[in-house]
């Protein structure tokens, strides 16, 4: 079975940094596309930022200069580096990878801005 897992949610502070990563398992295709959304209490899921395997990202706009998006094709794996972390960056963070075969999505990781 085909999984997107996530690790490295939890707490910072504002103006503090975190690193996100997802590594796919079970696949024994390359994803086009892999990527972050956010889903934060009461709002909708959004674009964080994504990379496709040619190595072009999409940035959400309340994330541009802030965070930037890795891919590591041969491990098949996507970061996402947060920096200057603000206090409406708290959301459940989710990897989305998409394939020929469809899209697949992460179980996400919280994510919490806090002094």
């Amino acid at each position: 079975q085909v999984r997107l897992v996530e690790s490295g949610g939890g707490l910072a502070q504002p103006g503090g940094s975190l690193r996100l990563s997802c590594t796919a398992s079970g696949n024994n295709f390359s994803f086009n596309t892999m990527g972050w959304y956010r889903e934060a209490p009461g709002k909708e899921r959004e674009l964080v930022a994504i990379i496709h395997k040619s190595g072009n990202t999409v940035y959400g706009d309340s994330v541009k200069g802030r965070f930037t998006v890795f891919r590591d094709k041969v491990k098949d794996m996507v970061s996402l580096q947060m920096n200057s972390l603000k206090l409406e960056d708290t959301a459940v963070y989710y990897c989305k990878g998409v394939s020929p075969y469809g899209n697949l999505w992460g179980q996400g990781t919280q994510v919490t801005i806090s002094s």
